[in-house]
């Protein structure tokens, strides 16, 4: 099973490298590995350029933000399944991709599946700062403001291509809707594997304080949007990670 990996970038000197390496670093034999750069001018086209013989499409042009440098990345993608690793953010240890094309062994039927992560400081610490555990899919939980952790979640080109990409008109919070759409409107098959994916660093476009509110009020559109009662949800969903900050890791059944 080909499993692709799509790294979207802009302006992310300071933690392409790890990211890259942490792809590379990956024990599972084939991975096509895809780098989309939104034409950076930071110096990280120079670090992409530095290991361009180990990535499979590299790709460095003006786009219109991240979600359509990720929709370029799938356009490109020729393996079985596509899965993300955000410029700021790594792998939880070099067996993960193999652990996913484990879980798509066991759930032959699977559309997709998804696991843990953890936020951790965007320091050299590296303290623990959210731990998501991803727990059993259920449509309910869905209702209730749950969502898989987005970088977790490994899907069949198949189904992509069958229910498309993300959506343009929202800016932040569009893998919100992407999800929703998948897992609610069209209850594609998800499995859960309880595996630790991936490591994020606060920091990112979807983890800036600065940008809470725009998410909050994207988050609300959004699920609106797919005919939910959104302010409930949205709060629903704002409850959980407050408790997952606060340590008390909640399990939604």
């Amino acid at each position: 099973m080909k499993i692709t990996v799509i790294t979207v970038c802009y302006n992310r000197k300071a933690t392409i490298e790890q990211a890259i390496k942490s792809v590379l670093e990956q024990d599972y034999h084939d991975i096509e590995y895809i780098i989309i750069d939104g034409n950076s001018s930071d110096g990280t086209k120079e670090i992409i350029e530095s290991y361009r013989d180990k990535i499979s499409v590299y790709l460095s042009e003006p786009d219109k933000g991240m979600y359509d440098a990720i929709n370029k990345g799938i356009n490109l993608a020729s393996g079985e399944v596509i899965g993300l690793m955000h410029s700021d953010d790594e792998f939880y240890d070099s067996k993960t991709i193999s652990k996913i094309a484990a879980g798509f062994e066991k759930y032959h039927s699977a559309d997709g599946i998804y696991g843990n992560g953890i936020y951790v400081s965007n320091d050299t610490q590296e303290r623990l700062i959210r731990n998501r555990i991803g727990g059993i899919f259920s449509l309910n939980k869905i209702k209730r403001g749950w969502l898989p952790l987005h970088p977790t979640v490994y899907l069949k080109k198949t189904v992509i291509d069958r229910y498309g990409l993300y959506n343009l008109d929202f800016k932040i919070a569009s893998d919100t809707e992407f999800l929703l759409r998948y897992l609610y409107k069209y209850k594609i098959n998800m499995m859960y594997v309880d595996n630790y994916i991936v490591k994020m660093r606060m920091g990112g476009m979807s983890t800036n304080a600065k940008r809470a509110v725009e998410v909050l009020y994207e988050d609300y559109k959004i699920y609106k949007y797919h005919g939910l009662m959104a302010f409930q949800t949205v709060f629903l969903k704002k409850t959980i990670a407050l408790r997952q900050y606060l340590g008390g890791f909640i399990n939604i059944s």
